[in-house]
């Protein structure tokens, strides 16, 4: 039984995460694709659309620390949450991956039914052209659900479950929430140039850019998934390989 035990332990080594850049490797391109500030400068442009230039710069900034802020409070936090529900990290990296794929491929096949969704989330019924002060709409709702939503909570929690085997965890965290403040520096500028960036991409290239960081986000959906997966086979191999002892 010795073998099968030293089987298990060489297949349980997290997948993907296994150094310092690795887990950045993999935990920035999964926060930038489901974020997609690109795709969102478009329509944050649009929703801001009469503002004054000095305004339309105070919002993107203050969305930005808002976006990081919600990121990088998921990524340390999520486990404590998990623990509290009594969900196991296999099982959120399954429901996180099914999420993450499932957006990917709503995305990869229809973006302009995501580009109005998320238009309709950012102008609130056209609350935010009614709204005299457009910092209200900071937090939200341009910071949460628009730019920061459900699924990018639930792959920077899913990505903080992974592990890796080359870092502590401290530093771990660290490297996936350095990941997380280059998206919010992305989004950012993104925001603050949106204007331009409608003007330079229009709508054709933005739904090409879409199509591109949808079929990243799918792999990347369907990686986690697998990792979720891996987790319970190994568990329940685990527990047989006990009970023959």
């Amino acid at each position: 039984m010795a073998v099968s035990h030293d089987v298990l332990s060489h297949l349980s080594v997290p997948i993907g995460l296994t150094s310092a850049s690795g887990a950045f490797l993999m935990a920035f391109p999964a926060l930038f694709s489901i974020v997609n500030p690109l795709g969102a400068a478009l329509i944050f442009a649009q929703v801001t659309d009469g503002r004054s230039r000095a305004e339309c710069l105070a919002l993107a900034r203050t969305v930005a620390f808002y976006s990081a802020m919600l990121m990088i409070a998921s990524i340390w936090m999520g486990g404590t949450i998990l623990s509290f529900f009594g969900i196991t990290i296999n099982a959120l990296r399954i429901a996180g991956g099914l999420v993450v794929a499932v957006r990917a491929w709503a995305l990869l096949q229809a973006p302009e039914t995501e580009e109005a969704r998320k238009q309709a989330q950012a102008s609130q019924g056209g609350l935010s052209a009614a709204r005299s002060n457009g910092m209200e709409l900071a937090f939200f709702p341009l910071t949460m659900p628009f730019t920061v939503g459900p699924g990018t909570i639930a792959v920077a929690i899913a990505l903080s479950s992974e592990g890796s085997a080359g870092v502590s965890t401290v530093m771990f965290y660290g490297i996936l929430s350095a990941a997380a403040l280059a998206v919010a520096c992305i989004i950012w500028v993104a925001y603050a140039y949106a204007e331009q960036l409608m003007g330079l991409l229009g709508t054709t290239g933005t739904r090409i850019v879409s199509r591109l960081v949808a079929l990243i986000l799918l792999s990347i959906g369907v990686q986690i998934l697998i990792s979720g997966v891996q987790g319970v086979v190994l568990s329940m191999a685990h527990n047989i390989v006990q009970l023959m002892h």
